[in-house]
């Protein structure tokens, strides 16, 4: 897992650095990116599997599943509070888990 998800991340940044001219900028979009998914890991509520960030100038959107709006909001919360987030769009969808 760990392994294509580097692979892809190189990726990413080769595609990002052609479109947007600054290797400064998708550097700084990957670190913010990098982060967020950090805290997530860490976060004993949040499941970082279930939550995809894609970040563009500094532009923060959120992917995926939650099981509720409290999961969200402190997915938001917790992206938000990265150093060069400007701003965070949510595109989670809550499903709650079959119990």
């Amino acid at each position: 897992l760990l392994v294509g998800g580097a692979a892809g991340g190189g990726y990413y940044v080769a595609k990002e650095s052609e479109r947007k001219g600054s290797l400064e900028t998708v550097v700084d979009d990957t670190a913010i990116t990098a982060s967020i998914k950090a805290k997530y890991m860490r976060d004993s509520y949040i499941n970082a599997l279930d939550i995809n960030v894609d970040t563009d100038y500094g532009v923060v959107v959120l992917y995926g599943n939650v099981p509720d709006s409290y999961t969200e909001d402190r997915a938001i919360a917790l992206a938000e509070g990265v150093k060069g987030v400007k701003r965070v769009v949510s595109r989670l969808v809550v499903t709650p888990r079959p119990e």
